[in-house]
């Protein structure tokens, strides 16, 4: 029996815990499939999304769309592939995207704040530190965060790839206990179920199970993202401990019904425990400054025994980054292993690699730190 089919098929969820809820919603429901904002459905998620929020969830609303909308705008007719156009639409769309919600927001009595994020804005640790009191303060003043990829300014090399990615960075950045994932689809399949009308709907799977990975499809024509990018991130918000739902957005009550337990679309459940705040952003890097080639005992001690990464296990330094910064820790076939901030400059972890403390105290004359990077500083690849 498949490790997947582990979970009972009946009975309720006990989402009662929740008190911080991320909810992202994909671009094919917001445009009713690329013919412009659909503000009848919008409003009926905010009827839900209101009422959880005055059942005292703060809820953060991370809204695809914005392209999709900008193409409508301008009767494109279809996504454009060159990164000024597709920045273009954004920003045309984005206006149109964000007055939506507030307006829907409003009449709830409810106001909204907008916030554009780019991968760097996480990966400085002040700027993810100011982002994280920004939207703690947002939820005490019962203000609904609308979140979206600031497509405008972003390249290829630095943005997060699609807004599942962006939800799931944003679930760990304020902890939230629940991420929701809303889409065209029921939930997660063993297969294809456009492909095959006899694929199998899972209703909770281990969000960390290397078998979902091979069994998630492609994409759509109007998103980033496809059902592959949907177990990533719920893989990435497991890191957290936050559990994922996805499910369909065109279902009657989604959220609501997903509120009070019913077993709509997949659970990804975590099987881990939560990440401290410091490993949190570690884990939410998705560039880095350079790598450490490791030699087979180093990588046993990292992953297996959860030890700090010392200049003796390290056989290879590659790229060019300060002290402080984040690099990832490959083994010798290129396998990540883990990500971690390293104490030493690439020049000096180059002159240290591959030697013991007592040699590179007699080699150099001093060491400030007996580890690469130490184990608090150290997080090891879930992927």
């Amino acid at each position: 029996m498949s490790p997947l089919n582990t979970v009972a098929e009946a009975g309720q969820r006990d989402l009662g815990h929740v008190r911080r809820l991320v909810v992202k919603i994909g671009s094919a429901l917001l445009t009713a499939d690329g013919r412009g904002l659909d503000r009848q459905a919008m409003r009926h998620w905010v009827d839900q999304l209101a009422a959880l929020q005055k059942q005292s969830i703060q809820v953060i609303l991370v809204s695809s769309g914005a392209v999709a909308e900008g193409v409508a705008r301008m009767n494109l007719g279809s996504r454009p592939e060159d990164t000024a156009a597709l920045q273009a639409c954004a920003a045309i769309g984005q206006m149109g995207l964000v007055q939506a919600w507030a307006d829907c927001f409003m009449e709830h009595g409810l106001q909204t704040a907008q916030i554009l994020l780019t991968h760097d804005d996480l990966k400085n640790r002040q700027r993810y530190l100011n982002a994280r009191q920004t939207l703690r303060t947002l939820a005490d003043w019962l203000v609904i965060p609308v979140i979206n990829e600031n497509d405008t300014v972003t390249t290829e090399e630095i943005r997060f790839g699609d807004n599942d990615t962006l939800a799931a960075l944003v679930a760990n950045l304020v902890e939230a206990d629940v991420l929701i994932i809303l889409t065209d689809q029921e939930g997660m399949f063993d297969r294809d179920p456009r492909n095959d009308p006899e694929a199998r709907l899972f209703h909770e799977v281990r969000a960390m199970d290397e078998q979902l990975l091979s069994m998630a499809g492609g994409g759509g024509l109007l998103g980033r993202g496809g059902m592959l990018t949907k177990v990533r991130a719920a893989r990435l918000a497991a890191r957290s401990g936050a559990a994922t739902l996805i499910a369909s957005g065109r279902q009657s009550g989604v959220l609501a019904r997903l509120m009070c337990g019913e077993r709509l679309g997949t659970l990804f459940v975590p099987d881990e425990e939560p990440l401290v705040a410091r490993k949190q952003w570690l884990a939410a890097h998705l560039q880095h400054a350079g790598q450490l080639v490791l030699d087979d005992g180093a990588v046993r001690a990292v992953r297996e025994q959860g030890r700090s990464l010392l200049p003796v296990g390290v056989c290879a330094v590659q790229g060019d980054f300060q002290a402080g910064e984040v690099v990832a820790c490959l083994d010798k076939q290129g396998n990540r292993v883990a990500v971690g901030m390293i104490n030493y400059d690439a020049d000096m972890a180059r002159n240290m690699m591959g030697m013991s403390s007592e040699r590179i105290r007699d080699a150099l004359g001093y060491q400030d730190h007996p580890e690469m990077i130490h184990r608090d500083n150290l997080v090891v690849d879930a992927r």
